[in-house]
């Protein structure tokens, strides 16, 4: 640094402390006793030596400054081994699978796409010396297994949380969080790895750029005579036979010049995706590293005597239900003039929010808990074991209350929804009690496996179908069924339409066989399990009820939710 740099960086560091450097017209302000300036002159040793000091510490400051946080640099990983060629040729592979298969569609397509990018994870981290846990391989099944939902169901909405929660799982087989903020943040660390990914493969292809061709050109030569025979002999073969040719057809994707700007995404997309997935795996950082400083603990007074009223109002709401559930329901629907409906989605979303805010109440509890010994450690597990105890009723209560309503309106995607997001509630309650009995250093690897394992179960029982079979069934003890509702669901519920008698089986299959229809023909890659179900069943029995006869039926009216 120079001098003149120097001095201007005094002259900022002077001003901002206030003080005044020993330049002109600041000399008797230097020499003022009291003023904090040393004694004797601007040109003397100790006006000289302030000076140095004061610069130092400038300097010392603004390199602290500089430097990142504490935590940035904790959850840093070491310098990732060298990228090899297998995970590069498996990046290369994943965004080639993902602009011919994703192009159309998810479905059968997304998986494979995913498969290549897994090969790459494994090749990173076997160079990196990683070893596979028994929660990695956990994890990474569990990811797999979300990942052939959009494969069987065509509803998008269970579809799309099984996306979210295989990243979540594959998040955490790569980075081996086990701590709360190391499970929630684990997502996050696939930005980072994006990024660094895309220097860390271009590090590794700038350095086999002087690799003899000795190597690589065989490789190549046999890589393009094995593409020319199978385009040679595959065009002889499909103009040979028509059966063949339809076969190869729906086999290979249909690639068209109007579609390459999408499918050149999707390729960089792809690959993007896989390359950070290898570089997550080869160092992943270190999100448990993060310390989060406990909160500070309460007497047991102070801490206790909200959870107790808490637990008071709890037993008091849960008596009430009890009384209803067991005799006094005719009774209390009396008293308040609702009907059976009314009084069940009066209290369900209530019970809900009661719920989640427990939970909240639980944490913040544990935060904020005595812990001064075993004895503080005993009265917490009491006080919260009855809290959680008496939270579970709130949720078996919501749940009935639900069924009520289900009972008198049919059963909704909504419906079917948050109920299933109470019984996982529930579930995480129970974990709760659990850890309170067994420890708590596993309650975060359980609570997110739980929550993929509930969107895996929600995916495969098929929440359209279950909606359609649960008011098929309505319809045949009662004969009451909202026509106008099906014609929003997916191809997962013809199954259970096409029990309906006609014309109401046509009029309930008429949205879902127009959608279909204006999609055309789908490649088996963009195609699931249930939109090909649907497809054979509505070409083996079309539908055939009129468009006036179905609007007789109210199959077009409005409809609510929940």
């Amino acid at each position: 640094m120079s001098e003149q740099t120097d001095g201007v960086d005094g002259a900022e560091a002077a001003a901002a402390a206030g003080e005044a450097g020993p330049g002109p017209g600041t000399q008797a302000a230097a020499a003022t006793p009291g003023a904090g300036a040393p004694s004797g002159g601007p040109g003397t040793p100790a006006a000289a030596a302030a000076w140095q000091e004061q610069q130092r510490r400038y300097a010392t400051a603004r390199a602290q400054a500089a430097e990142p946080a504490a935590w940035v640099v904790a959850i840093r990983p070491a310098g990732a081994a060298p990228i090899r060629t297998a995970t590069l040729l498996a990046a290369l592979a994943a965004g080639l699978a993902a602009a011919l298969l994703l192009g159309d569609g998810l479905g059968p397509g997304l998986l494979l796409a995913v498969v290549p990018a897994v090969v790459a994870a494994y090749a990173a981290a076997r160079a990196a010396r990683r070893t596979a846990r028994p929660w990695t391989v956990v994890w990474a099944i569990g990811c797999l297994a979300l990942l052939a939902v959009p494969a069987l169901r065509d509803s998008a909405w269970p579809a799309t949380l099984a996306i979210l929660s295989a990243i979540l799982l594959g998040a955490l087989a790569l980075h081996g969080s086990r701590t709360w903020h190391g499970v929630l943040l684990s997502p996050f660390g696939f930005l980072d790895a994006a990024v660094s990914g895309v220097g860390w493969a271009w590090t590794g292809l700038r350095s086999r750029s002087g690799v003899s061709k000795d190597r690589w050109l065989p490789v190549a030569k046999a890589a393009l005579v094995a593409v020319a025979l199978l385009v040679l002999f595959g065009a002889l073969f499909a103009s040979a036979d028509a059966a063949f040719a339809d076969l190869l057809g729906g086999l290979t994707p249909d690639v068209s010049l109007g579609d390459g700007p999408v499918r050149f995404l999707l390729f960089l997309l792809g690959t993007l995706l896989a390359l950070a997935a290898a570089r997550t795996a080869a160092a992943p950082l270190r999100w448990d590293r993060i310390e989060v400083a406990p909160g500070k603990p309460r007497s047991r007074v102070e801490w206790a005597l909200p959870l107790i009223v808490l637990n008071l109002l709890f037993a008091g709401f849960n008596a009430v239900q009890l009384a209803v559930l067991f005799g006094g329901y005719d009774k209390v629907l009396a008293s308040t003039g609702l009907g059976h409906a009314e009084y069940a989605r009066q209290g369900f979303w209530q019970l809900l929010w009661a719920t989640l805010l427990t939970l909240v109440v639980i944490a913040l509890a544990l935060r904020w808990a005595p812990r001064s010994g075993a004895g503080d450690r005993r009265f917490v597990r009491v006080v919260l074991g009855v809290l959680c105890a008496l939270t579970l009723v709130v949720v078996a209560s919501a749940l009935r209350r639900m069924d009520f309503y289900v009972d008198a309106y049919g059963l909704t995607r909504l419906r079917v929804s948050v109920a299933a997001m109470e019984l996982w509630l529930g579930l995480v309650i129970v974990l709760i009690m659990a850890a309170g009995v067994f420890g708590a250093r596993w309650l975060p690897r359980a609570v997110a496996g739980s929550a993929a394992a509930a969107v895996l179960a929600f995916g495969l029982l098929s929440p359209d179908g279950m909606v359609a079979e649960r008011n098929v069934a309505r319809f045949e003890q009662d004969h009451k069924i909202d026509l106008a509702y099906f014609q929003s669901l997916s191809a997962d519920a013809v199954p259970a339409l096409d029990k309906l008698p006609e014309p109401h089986r046509s009029c309930a299959l008429r949205g879902i066989n127009d959608e279909m229809s204006r999609a055309g023909s789908v490649p088996w890659y963009a195609m699931s399990l249930g939109e090909y179900r649907a497809r054979q069943i509505l070409r083996e029995r079309p539908v055939t009820a009129p468009y006036e006869v179905c609007s007789r039926l109210r199959t077009f009216g409005d409809r609510s939710e929940l």
